[in-house]
């Protein structure tokens, strides 16, 4: 499990919480760091911030498919828009989240997007 956010509140309460469910979790507070880190994943999801810092969301995924890097992809925004959702569904997000994250939806589309990872042959 993969998380970037440029707010380190989110980052640490978003890795908490994942963590106390079993999970894995690596965090970036920027899309630079992580697309620096060559020993990435071969299996689990990405949950990434739509409006950070030096780069979007959206740039970042489109960065990551150019390497090759197929996680399945969440995005997490709280500026949710019906263009906001197309772009995501358009640049192959699984699943949209609006911010503040509610538990349920946040752990069904995680768990959702991790299923799917399992399935993808590497």
């Amino acid at each position: 499990m993969i998380i970037v956010d440029d707010d380190p509140a989110v980052l640490r309460s978003l890795k908490f919480a994942l963590e106390i469910e079993g999970l894995d979790v690596r965090i970036y507070g920027d899309a630079q760091s992580l697309l620096l880190d060559d020993d990435l994943p071969a299996r689990g999801c990405l949950l990434i911030d739509y409006a950070m810092a030096g780069m979007d969301g959206f740039e970042l995924v489109e960065r990551l498919r150019r390497r090759n890097v197929r996680l399945p992809a969440i995005l997490m925004t709280g500026l949710l828009s019906r263009e906001v959702r197309e772009r995501a569904r358009r640049a192959g997000f699984c699943k949209v989240l609006e911010k503040p994250l509610h538990d349920g939806a946040l752990l069904d589309g995680i768990r959702s997007a991790l299923t799917r990872s399992q399935e993808r042959p590497q």
